[in-house]
């Protein structure tokens, strides 16, 4: 019989970098889930992947506090501003000078990582949704 699911918990956590403090600790405290078993568990499915990295996760809650997570592909904006070698978009969008730019065959590169996780029928789609994320940070879209 499967488990009565009773919550889910979103959370963005730097790659392998989960520990106790917020918004960790809190998040699954509340509903009395084993903290130190998923940070363990975390860090190390992370283990391989660049070290603070944002890692958006999905844990599923369940009746007997016990829980599952899914990991999914870290934000568009990281890749973007990372592609565009930027530490931060633009303060006032639209208004003063764009901060840096990414290439089409950039923004096709990231699509193929992130289009499993991304609300798109193919890679056209996905690009031109991460061409409209690039122009809301700042960033101009060439090619």
């Amino acid at each position: 019989m499967a488990k009565k699911v009773v919550g889910y918990i979103k959370l963005q956590i730097p790659a392998g970098k989960a520990n106790p403090s917020p918004p960790v600790g809190p998040a699954l405290g509340q509903r009395g889930l084993n903290i130190m078993q998923f940070c363990k568990e975390f860090n190390a499915k992370t283990q391989g992947l660049e070290p603070g990295m944002p890692i958006p996760v999905v844990i599923t809650a369940y009746a007997d506090r016990t829980f599952s997570f899914i990991t999914k592909t870290p934000p568009n904006t990281y890749f973007l501003l990372k592609a565009a070698k930027v530490s931060k978009g633009s303060q006032t969008v639209g208004r003063s000078a764009n901060v840096g730019k990414v290439t089409m065959a950039q923004l096709r590169e990231i699509a193929e990582q992130k289009f499993k996780d991304m609300n798109a029928n193919d890679i056209d789609g996905a690009v031109s949704m991460l061409a409209g994320s690039a122009r809301s940070i700042g960033l101009t879209v060439e090619g």
